[in-house]
């Protein structure tokens, strides 16, 4: 049995984003994101439905401050105490896992999502994706970029306008382009 294209996306293989039942999972979540991107201050009950519709899990005490953006929301996870601030991109083609006690200063970008590097490849429509972890306790920068496959461990901070493009450990200070360890915390 032939995979689909959620599942080869899914699975970090090559896939078409226009296949329809991406498509209309994407159109699912833009509904979402315009409704939730229109909301206020007084209406953070519905702020939490939608999130709560659009996430593949949401922990306790989530804050998102609109505008926020994602390719299909459902396969972000995301801990308790999560505060995501202005501006945040999160490309969810492939999973996204967010601990608890996250913090993300305006404008953060979260990548799962890449193209080929071969032009070939690239020319056929055909994209990937990598999952990302964010481990408890971290504390990522304004500005700063995630790229796909990368895991940041617990209790670390990513310096503002980071280019995260490798895996970080826990209980570290990281920052710079691109993004390295610069202080260990234990």
């Amino acid at each position: 049995m032939e995979k689909t294209e959620k599942q080869k996306m899914l699975a970090g293989e090559l896939y078409l984003a226009e296949d329809p039942e991406l498509a209309a999972e994407n159109k699912r979540a833009s509904r979402l994101l315009r409704k939730y991107n229109s909301t206020t201050e007084e209406q953070q009950q519905q702020r939490q439905q939608i999130l709560q519709e659009l996430f593949g899990k949401i922990g306790q005490k989530v804050t998102v401050i609109p505008p926020f953006h994602c390719d299909y929301g459902t396969n972000i996870f995301a801990g308790d105490k999560l505060y995501i601030n202005y501006g945040c991109v999160i490309l969810d083609c492939n999973t996204v896992h967010i601990g608890d006690n996250v913090l993300c200063a305006p404008y953060v970008q979260i990548y799962t999502a890449y193209h080929p590097t071969e032009p070939e490849i690239r020319l056929s429509s055909r994209e990937l994706a990598a999952p990302i972890k964010i481990g408890n306790n971290v504390w990522i920068g304004g500005s700063a970029i995630i790229c796909p496959g990368v895991t940041i461990g617990d209790n670390t901070t990513i310096g503002a306008g980071s280019v995260v493009t490798k895996n970080i450990p826990e209980n570290v200070i990281a920052a710079g382009n691109p993004c390295r360890v610069i202080r260990n915390l234990s």
